[in-house]
């Protein structure tokens, strides 16, 4: 979740003209683009009304169910009840969209009540804010599961979520708190530099985040098999998944039924706590007026399309036409073109600051590209071997 104050900076609203996405993407990408055409005309993009400016802040958002058989992704923005901030959310969800349905309406409500409608953020006590939104969130996927273990329909499912509070000011300072699980990710644009500002929560990696998610789960009385808790899940923070919470004897016993593992095996675990969580990573940080926007989205764009990719591409976008939500659909089926299998749901907040037709075009840096590339493997590679020992 994200709490951002902006300079109020008003900047010029270009004409609605229909442009060529193909205007800046990389080498790799514009061949994925050209072989695969088809795609995009295929599958709509699911572009809902949302808040188009807020204080100074432009908004744009889109989603693509894409090849998936079933959308489980959500996107909210929404300003009331927060005294002047925006509330933006991206929901990937897992195993049917029992649990994004039931959230996406639900955290907001909640954060409206626990944030006191707005006055916690207002106050900048980053404790404050930790310790209700916390509460707020744990609350939302107490309530989920509860209804989960009523319904019995789709217990299975699950959601991650990135939210981001944002407000634009009339004061010099720029801030953002954010809270985040795995696999929506967040990033900004300074000066047209791509930087991430979310960690990864998933149970293999070599990274910090990702070392202590193992270590919590393990002192859980879990285990990791191929990065994937009890060599089923590949996410450990999120709402629902009940059979990681209040169901872990019953997933033990229905492991055995599928041939899992045996009576012998379950015999020997004892958990000692829930081997998902719904706490929620919280901080926050200060922006400068070298910020130019921000960009929220789902794995299915990330997996596929690298940050300064994304980034690159967007600043062109709004170079050429300055419309957000354009840019917000051309990016979402650039990673169409990019042979995404998955959901994508994006949010772009532009915070109104950057004269975009007086900036130039940039170009993609192949170098940079294959280093990219080629550091993405054997991240991961060494990531699961770590995992993998530290599971025995």
């Amino acid at each position: 979740m994200a709490l951002l104050s902006p300079r109020l900076q008003q900047s010029p609203l270009y004409g609605s003209c229909r442009c060529d996405c193909n205007s800046y993407v990389s080498g790799r990408v514009a061949r994925a683009r050209r072989q695969s055409k088809r795609w995009c005309s295929a599958i709509a993009v699911d572009s809902s009304p949302v808040l188009s400016s807020v204080s100074g802040i432009r908004w744009g958002s889109s989603k693509l169910q894409g090849l998936r058989t079933e959308m489980e992704d959500d996107v909210v923005i929404r300003s009331e009840g927060f005294g002047g901030f925006t509330f933006a959310a991206v929901f990937d969800g897992h195993a049917g969209f029992s649990s994004v349905e039931f959230i996406r309406d639900d955290l907001y409500k909640e954060c409206v009540t626990a944030l006191k409608g707005g006055l916690v953020l207002a106050d900048r006590n980053l404790n404050a804010i930790r310790d209700t939104l916390c509460e707020a969130f744990q609350s939302v996927d107490a309530k989920l599961l509860s209804r989960l273990s009523e319904t019995g329909t789709e217990d299975d499912s699950g959601s991650t979520a990135t939210v981001i509070f944002v407000r634009s000011d009339v004061c010099s300072f720029h801030t953002l708190v954010t809270l985040a699980w795995y696999h929506s990710i967040l990033a900004i644009s300074r000066s047209g530099k791509a930087e991430v500002l979310t960690n990864p929560h998933r149970p293999y990696g070599s990274n910090r985040m990702s070392l202590e998610e193992i270590k919590r789960i393990r002192a859980a009385g879990g285990w990791i098999v191929d990065g994937r808790i009890c060599g089923d899940i590949s996410v450990s923070r999120a709402f629902g998944d009940i059979r990681f919470k209040t169901k872990k004897n019953e997933m033990l016993e229905k492991g055995v039924l599928e041939g899992r593992w045996n009576q012998k095996f379950i015999s020997r675990v004892q958990f000692k706590g829930d081997l998902v969580t719904a706490v929620p990573d919280i901080y926050e940080m200060d922006l400068g007026p070298d910020v130019e926007f921000i960009l929220l989205a789902s794995d299915g764009l990330w997996d596929y399309m690298k940050s300064y990719e994304a980034v690159t591409f967007v600043r062109n976008q709004l170079r050429q036409h300055g419309d957000v939500q354009m840019a917000c659909e051309e990016l979402a089926r650039v990673a169409l073109d990019q042979k995404s299998e998955d959901n994508i749901s994006i949010v772009i907040a532009d915070l109104g600051r950057t004269d975009w037709k007086k900036l130039p075009v940039q170009g993609p840096n192949y170098l940079f590209e294959v280093s990219q590339a080629f550091a993405t493997v054997a991240f991961v590679s060494l990531g699961i071997w770590i995992s993998s020992l530290l599971s025995l």
